[in-house]
């Protein structure tokens, strides 16, 4: 049987018996199938042209060729067409084998794994948006045509979302901000084939970062009108509970800024203090103590110094999972067909920078 292509068993394709042997039946929109319906209904029949004296007669291999080159200019025109799967899971491969042949890469993983969908989640916004941003400082140069073009596409939908929601516009800010710098320096290569496409398009696409930070920047909070229960009316320890529950030092001080009484309590020296144990070790902070006037240890400022030498701990509503028994990779409340007997022995959670690492090769 000839080699036909990843797998040839292609799972997912539905296949028909002939004379001939096996064939594959490929699903195209109902508008190509009709399109296809009418240039089979014609087969050795004659077509008559607009002017009405002169006829052309056209074989079944002339219809055929004609219906493929109309699914081929079909799917070319439609620049905005994604593939999307009804399993959210990819099986992660790096070597060819009998039954696969290639790779698994990012662009596959974009679609598979549904981003576009999962940034709609807000348990899963802040890891899209950190793989994102760790893709934009490392990854750009052996990103290829299709997963620049899911890159940008998921991308776009999430500063789309920032602008209508004003969720964590901090968050996108910082995402923008790498990409662009990442690029900039990119693009200063021309010639040296540093990145997959024209140069062209990459310029357009910096000139979109550029507008995006723009929109961003000039961002109006919306002020809620609310008679009820504000934040301003729980007690302090309640309050001070709120505070403890971050992880991230921005949040403590943006929420900060909203009351003369919050404001006093993310001065909080132990508020601090926890978070930098949180986040590091003691022999890391030991190395790096900062002193106030008053002889004290200034945490604060201790978090934000160890922050730039040390990564903090990564902290999501949900996260992606890794089956060692199946070596797929999928979200965890989606579920893959597992043939472990225990498959939560299996599961391990993956980090953003994990899952970059599964796909270097």
């Amino acid at each position: 049987m000839p080699f036909l292509g990843q797998d040839w068993r292609s799972p997912g394709w539905r296949w028909v018996k002939t004379e001939d042997g096996w064939k594959r039946c490929e699903p195209f929109r109902p508008a190509l199938e009709d399109g296809n319906n009418q240039l089979n209904d014609i087969s050795h029949s004659v077509i008559i042209t607009g002017d009405g004296e002169s006829e052309e007669v056209y074989n079944t291999e002339d219809c055929e060729f004609a219906a493929k080159k109309r699914k081929k200019d079909h799917f070319r025109s439609n620049t905005d067409s994604q593939c999307f799967y009804r399993e959210k899971w990819i099986y992660v491969h790096k070597e060819s084998t009998k039954e696969r042949h290639g790779y698994c890469t990012l662009g596959e993983a974009f679609n598979r794994l549904d981003f576009s969908s999962a940034i709609q989640d807000i348990r899963r916004f802040n890891y899209v948006v950190k793989l994102l941003q760790l893709i934009a400082k490392s990854q750009l140069t052996s990103l290829s045509g299709a997963a620049q073009k899911n890159y940008f596409n998921i991308l776009d939908k999430i500063v789309q979302k920032v602008m209508e929601d004003q969720y964590n516009p901090r968050l996108i800010k910082d995402l923008l901000q790498d990409l662009s710098s990442t690029l900039c320096i990119l693009i200063r290569g021309v010639g040296k084939s540093v990145l997959v496409g024209n140069i062209n398009i990459w310029i357009c696409r910096l000139e979109t970062i550029l507008l995006w930070q723009q929109q961003l920047k000039n961002l109006q909070m919306n002020k809620q009108v609310n008679n009820g229960l504000t934040l301003s009316d729980l007690p302090l320890h309640m309050l001070n509970n709120i505070l403890y529950r971050f992880s991230d030092g921005w949040d403590i001080i943006t929420l900060g800024q909203v009351t003369p009484t919050l404001y006093m309590l993310s001065e909080d020296r132990q508020l601090w203090k926890k978070l930098c144990q949180y986040h590091f070790a003691e022999k890391q902070f030991c190395r790096h103590l900062i002193p106030s006037e008053k002889g004290h240890i200034d945490w604060k400022l201790m978090y934000f110094a160890l922050q730039k030498y040390y990564p903090i701990k990564e902290q999501y509503g949900d996260t992606l999972h890794f089956c060692r028994h199946c070596s797929i990779l999928f979200w965890k409340d989606t579920g893959h067909p597992c043939t472990a007997s225990d498959p939560n022995t299996c599961l391990m959670p993956v980090s953003p920078q994990h899952f970059i690492d599964l796909f270097k090769f």
